[in-house]
């Protein structure tokens, strides 16, 4: 029962939401990586401009951001949230990368999931969320990463325990949805998030997903 409600779930998403283009594209481990790490705690435009503007000061590579000034990786940062923490774990990353997987993340990645999983979380500024994206994005491992969108969604729509933590919900939604359906159902529930299931002042009312949400009637209020 709850197997053919999270199908539906997904139906609706489907039918709402289109996958962006950039999904398809290969992207660099390290590069994704980095991005990841700059977004915690960071609002995604901010996070675009930090990462562009890293970019234009350094080539992101291992190599190069070990090498770099903390400084100078912090004045590229500071648009985005606690960026002198990024800043170190951005170096300090960069080096044991470098050091000890000759500035490739590919022994990592090709480890089997728990292994990858549980290597790349022993990297500075590293937590589930930043390993699972670039398990999922980079490696195709089947994990799905839990945002603040995914975290929030996932319990009013049901699909996770309202008290579940990040583990909780990672786990009932791979439990939901086949391994096929990973990295959709991570995407479309953010956009889910993005356009109407909003942190405040869900959009109740107009949601697509209405009639299948348990929480309609507390969120309605403010529609």
């Amino acid at each position: 029962m709850a197997e053919n409600r999270a199908q539906q779930i997904l139906k609706i998403l489907q039918e709402n939401f289109t996958m962006p283009k950039w999904i398809t594209k290969t992207d660099d481990p390290f590069k994704t990586l980095i991005v990841t790490i700059i977004s915690q705690n960071t609002a995604d435009r901010n996070t675009a401009k930090a990462f562009e503007s890293l970019s234009n000061k350094f080539k992101i590579t291992p190599e190069v951001l070990a090498n770099a000034q903390t400084s100078q990786i912090e004045q590229s940062l500071k648009v985005a949230g606690l960026y002198r923490n990024k800043a170190k774990a951005i170096k300090n990353i960069s080096r044991i990368i470098l050091e000890k997987y000759h500035g490739i993340l590919t022994p990592i990645l090709s480890l089997p999931l728990e292994g990858a999983r549980k290597t790349l979380m022993q990297l500075p500024g590293v937590g589930p969320k930043t390993a699972d994206v670039v398990l999922l994005f980079c490696a195709q491992k089947p994990t799905i990463p839990v945002d603040t969108h995914v975290y929030r969604v996932s319990k009013r729509l049901g699909l996770a325990s309202i008290e579940g933590d990040y583990e909780t919900v990672r786990v009932s939604l791979q439990a939901l949805y086949d391994p096929k359906d990973y990295l959709a159902i991570h995407v479309l529930l953010i956009q889910h998030g993005r356009n109407y299931c909003k942190a405040r002042n869900p959009l109740c009312k107009r949601c697509p997903m209405n009639e299948l949400c348990p929480s309609r009637n507390v969120c309605d209020k403010r529609d």
